[in-house]
């Protein structure tokens, strides 16, 4: 069986290095032997981590796809064009894809799913979400029997990585940032990463296949983690918890329909009597004591909470070339054996319809942090404004005495709106001289 590589960077060459490697490995795993067609490029004398063997190399990346003699096609150009064109005529000639490609899946999987259910050939990308860490297949696979109810993860190593510093060591983000990319962790513009992006389209496509309903990175409430502070961090410390940015995707249940209706039938559409999927990405606080809190540097995890199965937990390393090559392998040895038993695996899954709920209605808890004038009557003013928009608090604490007061407010869960109302109603009042930090809080108590 012949494969095409499209890009030869810190993935694709190592792609390459594998299945040079590993070809006997694979030839027995497969049942077939796997030789490289052609490995797609922009330019031909660009440097590389490795020496690609002679006549592989290619830019005709369009031709590499279509010729006659191509099985399989791996996609690890990145990005949006000229991938998902790459990726359309591959299936257009009759090519299985695997593919490392978060962003695109995330904002367009549909129209490639539809390609390759028409072209009925297999569309795998197990390395698109926490590298090496496999995720994808469990929940497609392994939960199909079970109701996936809520994925909680950290799925961007750079972030984690900043935040671990920020809390082990005291760095300041910008100081830990700064490390961070020395190290390899961060790109130079690290936009993607910080802000937020990329952990948006990985939980954009657990989401989609935890639920079963199309969910694209535009859907995803984003926030990055550009504004967590010192303070932040240390109000997390002597709270026990640690600050972490996390890709939450949840079943959020209709008003008193506390299951999913079993009784509906695949091809209804499912729709509200099967409840809403709220999609988030935010930094928050969680307890020391819950297993994400342990995940440390630039390391990847992902919880997963199912009614039959309970909790469960994947952790690694979620990026680099050799771990995500990895999970590419892996894909290819599936899609290589189906190619030759000539079916195809599980395609997109996206029969439940939810509705993706927006922020809003989303139940959140929040950790306040308020500058207060000391005097009496002040807690009770600021218990009332959480009170008059239905947030009840779980603790409060006051730190600090004349002009360095501060109360310290943590709520039970309401939804985000409730939330975000009482903070804009604190920091209308007299007596709050600033809001100087509003978080998330997750698991622990209610």
């Amino acid at each position: 069986m012949k494969v095409a590589v499209l890009g030869c960077g810190s993935v694709g060459s190592q792609v390459v290095r594998l299945l040079l490697e590993q070809a006997d490995d694979l030839e027995a795993r497969v049942g077939a032997r796997i030789e490289i067609a052609g490995v797609a490029v922009r330019r031909l004398n660009a440097p590389r981590e490795i020496e690609v063997p002679d006549g592989l190399l290619t830019t005709d990346s369009a031709g590499l796809v279509a010729r006659d003699d191509v099985d399989l096609v791996i996609e690890t150009i990145g990005g949006i064009e000229p991938a998902r064109s790459l990726i359309l005529r591959a299936f257009e000639h009759g090519k299985s894809v695997v593919t490392a490609n978060k962003a695109l899946l995330a904002e367009d999987g549909p129209t490639l799913f539809e390609a390759a259910d028409k072209a009925e050939r297999d569309l795998y990308y197990e390395a698109a979400v926490a590298g090496a860490i496999p995720i994808l297949r469990p929940l497609r696979e392994s939960l199909a029997g079970d109701r996936v109810t809520r994925v909680l993860g950290i799925v961007n190593g750079t972030t984690n990585f900043i935040l671990d510093k920020m809390d082990t060591a005291g760095s300041g983000f910008n100081e830990a940032l700064d490390e961070a990319q020395e190290l390899g962790y961060a790109e130079a513009d690290p936009t993607a990463d910080v802000e937020g992006f990329d952990a948006a389209a990985k939980i954009a496509i657990l989401a989609s296949l935890a639920f079963h309903t199309r969910v694209t990175a535009a859907d995803v409430h984003r926030e990055g983690i550009t504004e967590v502070t010192a303070a932040d961090v240390k109000s997390a410390q002597e709270m026990g918890s640690v600050v972490k940015l996390l890709g939450i995707a949840e079943l959020v249940p209709s008003p008193g329909f506390e299951t999913v209706a079993s009784a509906t039938s695949s091809t209804s559409g499912g729709g509200s009597d099967q409840g809403g999927v709220s999609v988030r990405v935010h930094p928050a606080m969680i307890p020391r004591s819950h297993p994400l809190a342990s995940v440390r540097e630039a390391f990847n995890a992902v919880f997963v909470e199912s009614e039959a199965a309970g909790q469960l937990m994947f952790y690694g390393p979620g990026a680099g070339g050799s771990p995500t090559a990895s999970a590419v392998l892996g894909d290819l040895v599936t899609v290589a054996r189906n190619r030759l038993a000539g079916t195809r695996g599980a395609g997109e899954s996206a029969y439940a319809d939810r509705r993706v709920l927006p922020m809003g209605e989303t139940v959140t808890r929040y950790h306040v942090a308020i500058d207060v004038d000391d005097r009496a009557g002040v807690l009770a003013a600021v218990a009332t404004a959480f009170a008059d928009h239905g947030v009840s608090i779980q603790t409060v604490r006051q730190e600090g005495r004349g002009e360095d007061a501060q109360l310290v407010v943590v709520s039970h869960a309401a939804t985000d709106a409730q939330l975000s109302a009482t903070v804009k109603a604190l920091r209308e009042m007299d007596i709050v001289r600033e809001v100087t930090s509003v978080m998330r809080v997750e698991g622990g108590d209610e």
